[in-house]
């Protein structure tokens, strides 16, 4: 790419020979289509998508190795950093010890929160009376209308009705602006005390000021979120019930059109049920015993058994309720705003998007699910689950940088390769929407290469064979069609090889 912007506008020939290099290239690498690149696309057009994929994944911050407790990376520049090294170690000796360890506040130093630093303190969170703040109700806003002025760039129309997850770890770091999306999305605005900053109530704002139609939105809040948040669900819950009770256009207002044909507010937030965490599905995609992916989709939307809201936040069973939600949504918003983990990090994230993506399936419904990256709270990029995952990919998990600093902490390092490649193939398993060039990317970077493969059955035969298990999973179900025959053979050796190093069948 370099060079063709050196060629444009010098050597007119040389840049279209160029041009023919650049898109082939993409193409058989699989690149073009996670760029966009469609067919029919002009060669101009195709490179102008090609660059600004690669430009994304250049934005990428991919981890050298792994954080190690007490310890300051060496040539840490920011003294608060290379003091919270050893303020870990003596409050965590201090605690093992019984001792007062000194209060501090919990934050992300990378959404600008350097008053947490230097850690190493015991840990007070917001005041869930003043969220979401002021300033995260304009982040929120503007991550909103981001979604929707996607949502009207592919689509050709607004959307109508989408679901949003909303996560209690995540509004404590960012003050509430996954909350605020949602209430921006309805054309809501909370109302703040201006001597304490404490919401007091919520602003349904009129059409005009919107310029476009409301959005009915749904809340699929996580349980932590529940034990957390009860002030804000009764805030919410008083925001739907405000929106709902408006005597506006059906178009302008789906929420106040489907309670005026039901005769009731329905329901907008939906959990597990009281004393319950996660969606529903992690046994299930941990055990692998599930033979179509809407048994997936069925585990989801059963467990998200019980409506919230209220003045209390109170639950009440209702079986049946968030499934006609999910029927009738035109996409889900899960939101990214920690750059220090991405979406094939942790089984949260697959569990709950590919919960509702294998829903839709069960209920024989297409929808949007979009994977909302905040971690820049100044500029909000929304991107389809596929284009996420296949961001994550090219430039985290098969970059040499990455999985040349796993290799540095041996055991550890071997079970973030099995990580990446369980939560890759979950991903596939629940959303069909990640293309097997992508899971042959990664088979290649860590099973292809003979360092790579050496040294997980060295340094850790479990994760060896719970990678090659996987990859096998792919295969079986019709999700990874490579070119070479003996990929079948190839991962039942290192099963073989891995059960011989010690590990139980």
């Amino acid at each position: 790419m370099d060079e063709y912007a050196q060629a444009d506008g010098l050597d007119r020939r040389r840049r279209d020979r160029l041009a023919r290099l650049i898109v082939e290239t993409a193409q058989k690498s699989g690149l073009a289509a996670e760029a966009g690149v469609a067919g029919t696309d002009a060669p101009d057009e195709a490179l102008r998508r090609i660059d600004a994929w690669l430009c994304d994944l250049k934005d990428f911050a991919v981890k050298d190795g792994l954080h190690v407790y007490g310890r300051a990376p060496d040539g840490e520049a920011d003294p608060q950093r290379r003091q919270s090294a050893e303020a870990e170690r003596t409050a965590l000796l201090a605690a093992l010890d019984g001792r007062h360890i000194k209060a501090g506040p919990a934050g992300a130093p990378a959404r600008g929160r350097s008053d947490v630093l230097p850690t190493g303190r015991n840990l007070f969170t917001a005041d869930p009376r003043t969220m979401p703040t002021p300033t995260a109700y304009d982040l929120g806003q503007a991550a909103a209308e981001e979604v929707v002025r996607s949502y009207m760039q592919s689509h050709g129309d607004w959307p109508r009705s989408l679901v949003i997850d909303l996560w209690g770890s995540a509004s404590l770091r960012t003050g509430g602006e996954e909350i605020a999306q949602g209430l921006a999305l309805m054309g809501c605005r909370p109302q703040w005390d201006a001597a304490t900053g404490r919401v007091t109530g919520i602003e349904v704002l009129p059409p005009a000021a919107l310029g476009r139609p409301r959005v009915d939105v749904t809340w699929r809040i996580s349980g932590l979120f529940r034990d957390m948040f009860p002030a804000q669900i009764a805030l919410i819950d008083a925001a739907a019930s405000a929106v709902a009770s408006r005597d506006e256009d059906d178009s302008e207002n789906p929420l106040a059109a489907a309670t005026r044909a039901v005769g009731k507010v329905g329901p907008r937030i939906f959990g597990t049920s009281p004393g319950t965490y996660g969606a529903g599905v992690e046994d299930l995609l941990s055990g692998g015993e599930w033979g179509a992916r809407e048994e997936i989709g069925r585990a989801y939307l059963d467990a998200t058994s019980h409506a919230y809201g209220g003045a209390d936040g109170e639950a009440i069973s209702a079986p049946g309720a968030f499934g006609d939600r999910i029927a009738e949504a035109d996409l889900l918003v899960h939101t990214g705003d920690d750059p220090g983990r991405d979406i094939l990090e942790g089984s949260a994230d697959v569990a709950f998007i590919g919960g509702f993506s294998a829903a839709l399936a069960a209920l024989g419904r297409n929808a949007d699910v979009i994977v909302l990256d905040t971690t820049d709270p100044k500029k909000p990029k929304p991107r389809s689950v596929g284009e996420a995952v296949a961001r994550v990919v090219r430039a985290r998990a098969v970059n040499p940088r990455f999985i040349a600093g796993q290799m540095r902490h041996g055991p550890r390092g071997a079970s973030e390769f099995a990580e990446t490649v369980d939560r890759l193939v979950g991903f596939a398993e629940t959303t069909h929407a990640i293309s097997g060039a992508l899971i042959e990317a990664v088979h290649d970077a860590y099973l292809g290469d003979a360092d790579v493969r050496a040294f997980l059955l060295r340094e850790s035969p479990a994760a060896a064979k719970v990678i090659a298990e996987r990859f096998l999973s792919a295969r079986r179900r019709g999700l990874w069609h490579p070119l070479r025959n003996s990929i079948d053979d190839d991962l039942a050796a290192l099963i073989a090889e891995a059960q011989a190093g010690g590990v139980a069948a």
